[in-house]
């Protein structure tokens, strides 16, 4: 899924979009980063059956990204 995809798919909620800002400045990720991380809040969001991510999907990508950064950075 490209960019445009991205977007197009993974709508959330104001209040996401809100955790994932705050995520990404405290964390200093990239927007590759960013995409990654909304295609697997997607993937979370559509195995509890939302149609938008909220919050909670966010969330839990965002410790997914967490944990590679840690195990994974030299």
């Amino acid at each position: 899924m490209d960019s445009a995809l991205t977007r197009k798919y993974c709508i959330m909620t104001t209040a996401a979009a809100n955790i994932l800002r705050l995520s990404f400045d405290k964390l200093g990720l990239s927007a590759r980063a960013y995409d990654k991380v909304l295609r697997v809040a997607r993937t979370i969001a559509d195995l509890d059956g939302s149609d938008v991510i909220d919050t909670k999907h966010i969330a839990e990508a965002v410790q997914y990204r967490s944990l590679d950064r840690k195990f994974w950075k030299e």
